[in-house]
């Protein structure tokens, strides 16, 4: 990380990742070129994240030759200008992983994976949820990813002063 005053702890950058809205999952092509979609993922534990997605496309191309992948989250993303100096910046929170992706065949883990999306997701519609995947388990493809090592987060955010929090520094 070039700006070492600006990097968070790995729990901070797993809480960023559980309240981004989307992950950005960077995979390896099968012809070698680049391919990064943001998704709706979930996580069962600090270090397996799942996803769904259809039985056949780009991204289950890819891992089946490059399951390495590289998430991205971005969070409290704003434009802004700089209290102190008047430059035009931006105040983030973010986090950036490393995993190993791959399908999930065993039926009961592929359940719990949608359970924890659908939980994330759409808390409230969680009595539909059984029979939503009895509908469309047979057309739904899951992916797990176990993170190879934590994650590592940074950010740039100004107190109420105007001065930029370093060094971890929470308010």
């Amino acid at each position: 990380m070039r700006k070492a005053s600006r990097e968070m702890d790995s729990q901070w950058a797993l809480e960023v990742m559980r309240r981004a809205p989307y992950i950005t999952v960077s995979f390896t092509r099968v012809d070698g070129s680049a391919y990064g979609v943001p998704l709706s993922l979930a996580c069962t534990s600090d270090d397996v994240w799942y996803f769904h997605c259809a039985p056949e496309g780009d991204k289950l191309d890819a891992i089946a030759v490059h399951p390495e992948v590289c998430l991205s989250a971005v969070t409290k993303c704003q434009p802004t200008v700089g209290p102190k100096d008047g430059t035009f910046t931006l105040q983030y929170r973010s986090a950036i992983a490393f995993g190993k992706a791959e399908r999930v065949t065993d039926t009961e883990e592929k359940i719990e994976a949608l359970r924890a999306i659908s939980q994330r997701f759409l808390p409230k519609h969680m009595d539909a949820f059984d029979e939503a995947v009895q509908r469309s388990l047979h057309r739904t493809e899951v992916v797990r990813i176990t993170l190879l090592s934590p994650p590592t987060g940074k950010r740039k955010q100004y107190d109420k002063n105007g001065d930029e929090m370093k060094y971890g520094r929470m308010e």
